[in-house]
């Protein structure tokens, strides 16, 4: 029983020695660079942050089940999805780590210490809400990184988390980064993630992310109305929901 005490301790140590290393590189990391927008995608800082969310979702005892990757078109994308929690881009980012998505997400998130500088230099934008004319800004900088072949970028066109469960108006300029840049709309839906914090470690969570549709990049570029974009991404998102617009069930089950 001492024995097994003794290296129980000594694996505790080796366990709290490797976590302050890994807090001593993601300061160091963190710290080294400007905070500033990037156009150049950083293998090394996302390496850090694939890590990272790999610990959290593990100790958060986080399952990810998904269904519709193998419609994953070649080359970058648009990628698109509901938006229920602060988790649903992390799901994601570990989801579709090989296609090395970049989010466009709000001021706030890059002010997070470590965290916003890493985001930077894995080519995610802030964007301002509140004024239109720096918004757009924002869509021109992520069609650039889609043209520049740099990254895929992720977007959730609700803008901000519905707690309800129902998707909220969507902003359908953020489909004009897809028409800019001529590359295809991945469609897809999250599920579960607003459950994480109330079952963190209790039990485990699971989250289900699917690949609903794909809108090719002649159809996105022919469709000239980012409103007609956008009503057929909700129609995908609310069927794979299981919702009507009125938030009614419908008879399709989600499946596994």
């Amino acid at each position: 029983m001492k024995g097994f005490l003794i290296l129980l301790f000594r694996l505790l140590l080796v366990l709290i020695a490797a976590f302050a290393v890994y807090v001593l590189i993601m300061t160091v990391s963190a710290y080294s660079i400007a905070s500033r927008e990037y156009s150049q995608n950083s293998t090394y800082f996302r390496f850090l942050l694939n890590i990272s969310l790999a610990m959290l979702f593990f100790v958060a005892r986080i399952d990810i089940k998904t269904k519709g990757l193998e419609n994953i078109p070649k080359g970058r994308f648009l990628l698109v999805s509901n938006h229920k929690s602060k988790f649903d881009p992390m799901a994601a980012w570990i989801v579709f780590k090989k296609q090395n998505i970049a989010f466009i997400s709000k001021e706030e998130n890059f002010r997070i210490p470590w965290f916003g500088r890493i985001i930077r230099k894995c080519c995610c934008l802030p964007i301002d809400r509140k004024d239109p004319g720096k918004a757009m800004e924002t869509v021109e900088k992520a069609a650039e990184l889609l043209k520049n072949d740099t990254v895929s970028v992720g977007v959730y066109p609700e803008g901000t988390r519905s707690f309800s469960g129902e998707l909220l108006p969507f902003h359908n300029a953020m489909f004009k980064i897809a028409q800019k840049a001529g590359v295809p709309i991945v469609v897809t839906t999250i599920e579960g993630t607003e459950n994480i914090c109330k079952n963190y470690i209790r039990r485990r969570t699971e989250v289900k992310l699917k690949v609903v549709d794909v809108i090719s990049a002649e159809e996105v570029c022919s469709t000239h109305s980012t409103a007609v974009l956008g009503a057929r991404v909700r129609e995908d998102m609310n069927r794979s929901l299981g919702q009507t617009e009125e938030g009614e069930e419908n008879e399709i089950p989600y499946l596994v």
